[in-house]
């Protein structure tokens, strides 16, 4: 029998882009042959801490969201290498729970080193804040490996608390992400706190000659003045979500449409067309069965965000030994 032997090798050289190309994606259940209970044990680490300290999930979460935004998902931002550390960019600011993910990492590599990597710790930490917070459980995919490169110059395109709606959409729209995604991580802001450093320009130089954002609803300006007046220590913190700062809910969303958005960035989810009809998409029918869920909407935008940038395959990061720290 005759062979067509320049076929066989095409199926072949087929059959190996192929095998690369799945190699390379990332996957639900990526560590369940080689390290199989890598997520129960992140979620371990992550429920401790959360007890210990109720702000935790939205520390985890604002962590892979800042990872994610510099140069893709994989743990520069957890880098400590210096004056030149991603971490210490203004656009940082604040950013915590990085020892959660090291002493997570610590233990994955007592049972299986060198196998699960600092990116996947982040995104799978967030995923379990998320559900801590009483918010959608979802399955996170797996398989991103650590970048070679954290600097804090590769920060300055994060979203600002300063930046107008267009500039935010800009920003988003650089990462493949669109002004859907752009209100729905918006509403990550359902739990966690914010600082009184936030709100000053808000509160006190938002008109010419001073005075307070109009869009504050009357009712709720008081309050934030109570919490925040001029003198006050600008590391004073309040809820992001008003009334509903521990639970993931859709309450965050509908604090933006009446008027009682305590950052400057969802509030100006309303100055643009689109983005408004987006948030109110969520309220437009009373029926729970009909409208939209913010819930099951939020998980495909982290799903779509996890996916920034990625390593993934054997030739492409790596996967360190310690998380703030490349391997030598």
């Amino acid at each position: 029998m005759e062979i067509n032997l320049s076929g066989v090798i095409i199926m072949f050289a087929m059959m190996i882009s192929v095998m690369g190309i799945s190699e390379g994606r990332l996957k639900v259940g990526f560590y369940r042959n080689t390290c199989p209970d890598a997520e129960a044990i992140v979620g371990d680490f992550v429920r401790d801490a959360a007890r210990f300290n109720p702000q935790v999930p939205a520390f985890l979460l604002r962590l892979h969201f800042h990872d994610c935004f510099v140069q893709g998902c994989d743990g520069s931002i957890l880098i400590d290498n210096g004056a030149i550390s991603e971490k210490l960019a203004v656009g940082h600011q604040g950013v915590k729970g990085f020892d959660v993910i090291e002493n997570a990492k610590a233990e994955l590599e007592f049972v299986c080193p060198g196998v699960v990597s600092c990116a996947d710790i982040v995104a799978i930490a967030a995923r379990d804040a998320v559900a801590f917070s009483f918010g959608p459980v979802y399955e996170v995919e797996t398989g991103r490996r650590d970048g070679f490169v954290s600097n804090l110059t590769l920060a300055n395109r994060m979203p600002d608390s300063r930046d107008s709606i267009q500039l935010l959409k800009q920003k988003f729209f650089e990462k493949r992400l669109n002004v859907k995604d752009l209100v729905l991580l918006s509403g990550a802001h359902t739990i966690g706190t914010t600082a009184c450093f936030f709100l000053m320009e808000r509160l006190y130089n938002f008109m010419p000659g001073g005075g307070p954002d109009p869009s504050i609803n009357p009712n709720f300006l008081p309050e934030l003045i109570e919490t925040c007046p001029p003198n006050v220590d600008i590391n004073v913190r309040l809820p992001m979500d008003h009334d509903s700062g521990n639970t993931f809910d859709d309450h965050i969303l509908q604090n933006i449409r009446n008027g009682f958005a305590v950052l400057q960035t969802d509030a100006k989810l309303l100055d643009d067309p689109t983005t408004k009809q987006i948030v109110d998409s969520y309220f437009r029918f009373s029926n729970q069965t009909v409208r939209p869920s913010f819930e099951a909407d939020f998980v495909k935008s982290m799903v779509k965000m996890g996916r920034i940038g990625v390593e993934t395959g054997p030739k492409r990061g790596e996967i360190r030994r310690v998380c703030n720290a490349f391997n030598n």
